[in-house]
């Protein structure tokens, strides 16, 4: 016996994939033109921020700072919006992030190189909205915006297939890889966008973001089937 049911489309693998390349795109985005800061990878501002107290350079240090506290604002804000409009009907309210992120962004690719530290903070405060907001590819919990534990979670899989032959963890394995794949895409079209369009190179993530929203209107069916019961 089957039935089918509606799955989120904000969680499927399709929508993940663009925003991973927009996630790699703006981290390459920031390093590379906006003073070499991660947009997403707060670890690294963390070991650069302190290398910069360390070295007495406070005015560097508040390069990496003010990225890292508007990250942890992105990221309330984010969950905010959850709380508030989790029940908001006709559209999802992982929706409404990626309409503000959108908006970021698309202010981002309009500042010139003077407003760095204003770019990077815009940046990373979109790059924590979406990391928060979208937790999970195909029942899988993932990052979208850095790939640590993606990689993590895609070599424990293969582990696990390898050992047990089991077709499900190797097909949780290649989810996990294929989005690394498409993240590195995304920072390869970043860098190269950069040598073509300068500051505007952000725009194209904007163009990614607003294909994951309309995509978000399409309720993706799917099939489960339940054994009969037996007396």
């Amino acid at each position: 016996m089957s039935f089918k049911h509606h799955k989120q489309m904000s969680e499927s693998f399709l929508t993940a994939a663009f925003l991973s390349v927009s996630g790699g795109l703006q981290d390459a985005y920031t390093y590379i033109f906006r003073g070499k800061v991660f947009a997403n990878a707060q670890t690294g501002n963390i070991v650069l921020l302190s290398q910069s107290i360390i070295e007495k350079d406070f005015g560097r240090a508040i390069h990496y700072l003010v990225p890292l506290l508007f990250f942890a604002l992105g990221i309330a804000i984010a969950e905010c919006i959850h709380v508030k409009f989790q029940r908001i009907q006709h559209i999802h309210w992982r929706q409404l992030v990626l309409v503000l992120e959108i908006l970021l962004l698309l202010a981002v690719g309009f500042l010139p190189t003077r407003l760095n530290l204003l770019a990077n903070a815009m940046v990373s405060f979109s790059c924590a909205m979406q990391v928060q907001s979208f937790r999970k590819v195909n029942g899988y919990a993932f990052a979208s915006t850095m790939c640590i534990g993606n990689i993590r979670s895609g070599t424990d899989a293969l582990c696990a297939f390898i050992r047990t032959r089991d077709k499900n963890t190797l097909r949780k394995s290649l989810c996990y890889w294929g989005i690394i794949l498409l993240f590195a895409i995304g920072a390869g079209i970043g860098g190269y966008g950069i040598t073509i369009f300068g500051m505007r190179t952000i725009w194209i993530s904007c163009m990614l973001l607003l294909i994951g929203f309309l995509m978000m209107f399409i309720k993706e069916e799917q099939t489960e089937h339940m054994e009969p019961m037996t007396l």
